[in-house]
């Protein structure tokens, strides 16, 4: 169970890179030794889920994770599972409400529900934004470890902005998030789309991973505080949590 373990988080991290990199930092971003990630790695390799590049001593995604990727496109279980869950989250608040993944370091929507009389949002299903600077986001960011937030966030030029607000820096986003995991959920106001308010939660997987995040979106004249509809995302949350295998 441990070498299953570390195996699946050394494909999640090489999957959240921008490209190939060296041995050391798959295992100082994890925590797992050098030597045990030499040989995963050299594993992975003989089935040809990542890649050595020998000439830049880095490694790399390979063809069968590719198709790992295709499969769960064709399939889309998470949506899937997520769509009914979101429904009736927005029956319950009557506010738009989206499932989002991480991707790098934006967030992928894959799941839109859109309320009755409420406006267009830029969260359509396939659009990517920064995830410092979406609920759904920070949700998930607070989630991680935390060696993997300054792996994803190194600097100020890894900051995108929209409106003008939002953390610009790592010590910001790091305050941000120690926010996040005292509340238990993450809030995002005017940083996506100014006059808009957004809450998010972290759906976690069976082994207690971010596999997602689930968010309701509002206007900020609407009359709604964050504290006042946490609960029902929470729920909403922790039901797809469970759909997905959470105990």
């Amino acid at each position: 169970m441990p070498a299953a373990d570390q195996t699946l988080r050394i494909l999640s991290f090489l999957a959240r890179q921008r490209g190939p990199v060296p041995a050391r930092t798959v295992a100082t971003g994890l925590g797992i030794p050098r030597s045990s990630v030499y040989h995963l790695l050299a594993t992975l390799q003989e089935h040809q889920f990542v890649v050595h590049l020998p000439e830049e001593q880095r490694w790399g995604l390979g063809i069968a994770a590719f198709e790992l990727a295709g499969g769960y496109s064709r399939q889309e279980p998470l949506a899937r599972l997520g769509r009914p869950v979101l429904a009736d989250l927005v029956d319950r608040t009557g506010e738009s409400a989206h499932l989002a993944v991480m991707h790098g370091r934006d967030v992928l929507y894959i799941v839109e529900e859109r309320a009755p009389r409420r406006p267009a949002l830029v969260t359509d299903v396939g659009v990517r934004l920064p995830a410092h600077l979406t609920a759904t986001g920070r949700a998930m960011l607070a989630a991680l470890p935390r060696e993997q937030v300054r792996a994803l966030f190194p600097d100020a030029a890894t900051f995108a902005d929209r409106t003008g607000r939002g953390p610009r820096r790592p010590g910001e986003l790091r305050e941000l998030l120690r926010e996040v995991r005292e509340r238990g959920y993450a809030v995002e106001d005017g940083e996506v789309t100014l006059g808009m308010r957004s809450i998010g939660v972290v759906v976690r997987d069976h082994a207690g991973w971010p596999a997602a995040a689930i968010a309701i979106t509002w206007t900020v004249d609407g009359g709604r505080d964050a504290a006042s509809v946490s609960p029902l995302v929470t729920q909403a949350a922790d039901e797809l949590s469970r759909r997905i295998g959470r105990r």
